[in-house]
């Protein structure tokens, strides 16, 4: 098939173009004919709250990618979707995010659908959004009519999207396994590239840091008695899109300045694998969520995890298996690592982790969506 994704791609960085590359590296030893249009702005600048949208990381060279598309120019959608119109792929994959793409992609869409041939299956991220703005609704139907068919990576998406559509196909299907980000290292490989000393054991919060991630939850934790008197250092891996100050005077607050270890910056993919190896244990402290990426690099990196029952993050994180799933609240959460370190069967747990991964496969994944293009077909 001649199939062309539309979303975020390289030069852009982040989970979603790492996630795009990868399906679409899928698709090509499925035999498939792969193109990516990406953008030439994906973000007016007052909307992007990190240091840059770019990479550092040199473009991939086993993929077709083209810079398109301009989020934030009518006059630029109505090109790109005639381009991609008369080009007539058998079906174009969309990435759904953010309502304020939804102008930009569902006009695209619907010029693409004009001539008659081309099937639009949207992965849906989120559709109700961690942080509401005004619009989001109206953005995100608009964006929705023109789509045949639809896959959720969690069930709290799938539940969501029946909010804007109840007559398309639907499928539900686990974010897969990030598997792109190199291959495991050993723990004194990882803690000599990070410059940490061997003595302590650590736990990763890992990716950009915004209020609903629930950093502040896991900071308080940190100050519980039996984490604070322990061996147990936390490191923060990724760029502030929130206001730093806030975390740094929590942490000052809390008096943990020696149990909390910060890298403040994106963390590039060739340098993903050191803090997950270095690692004994992924937190993620959210206060909502659908699906996380971050659980699936500890998948790949066989790394137990804690995780909060919001969203879909239970359903890929079985409790007491691969870790646990607490509340979003700060004594349970403390409990969980107290317990991880001190009473859990950690190399149990590393071989469930090593066991459930299996489920989380790119294959999987591309069979439904093909299954779905062939059900828009008939």
């Amino acid at each position: 098939m001649k199939i062309t994704f539309i979303g975020p791609a390289h030069p852009f960085r982040g989970g979603i173009a790492a996630y795009n590359e990868r399906l679409a590296r899928g698709l090509q030893n499925h035999g498939h004919e792969v193109k990516i249009y990406t953008f030439t702005v994906q973000y007016p600048n007052i909307l992007f709250p990190g240091k840059t949208q770019y990479s550092s990381e040199p473009p991939p060279t086993d993929l077709d990618i083209h810079r398109l598309i301009n989020s934030t120019l009518p006059f630029n959608w109505f090109k790109a979707g005639q381009q991609i119109k008369n080009e007539r792929p058998d079906l174009v994959v969309m990435r759904y995010w953010l309502p304020f793409m939804g102008p930009c992609l569902g006009t695209i869409a619907r010029i693409i659908k004009k001539n008659g041939h081309t099937k639009i299956i949207t992965l849906l991220d989120n559709v109700i959004p961690h942080e509401s703005r005004p619009g989001d609704k109206v953005f995100t139907q608009y964006f929705v009519k023109p789509v045949d068919a639809f896959i959720a990576m969690s069930k709290t998406v799938l539940k969501d999207i029946t909010q804007f559509d109840t007559l398309k196909p639907k499928v539900l299907t686990p974010h897969p396994l990030y598997d792109n980000f190199g291959e495991k290292v050993s723990k004194q490989q990882a803690l000599n590239k990070l410059k940490l000393s061997p003595d302590f054991q650590y736990i990763l919060f890992f990716g950009f840091i915004r209020k609903y991630k629930g950093l502040d939850l896991l900071l308080e934790a940190m100050a519980d008695p039996r984490l604070k008197n322990s061996n147990i250092k936390l490191l923060i891996a990724g760029e502030y899109y929130d206001h730093k100050d806030i975390y740094q005077d929590q942490i000052k607050r809390l008096a943990i300045e020696d149990q909390v270890i910060g890298f403040d910056e994106f963390i590039p993919d060739s340098d993903v694998k050191y803090f997950f190896n270095a690692s004994d244990l992924v937190v993620q402290t959210y206060r909502s969520a659908t699906q996380s990426g971050v659980t699936q690099i500890a998948y790949h990196f066989d790394k137990p995890m804690i995780v909060t029952d919001v969203g879909g993050l239970a359903e890929i994180c079985p409790h007491e298996k691969v870790g646990y799933v607490v509340p979003v609240d700060v004594e349970a959460i403390a409990d969980a690592i107290h317990r991880f370190f001190n009473d859990a069967d950690q190399e149990k747990m590393i071989e469930n982790v090593k066991k459930e991964k299996k489920k989380y496969s790119w294959d999987i994944l591309i069979d439904k969506m093909m299954g779905l293009y062939h059900k828009i077909q008939s």
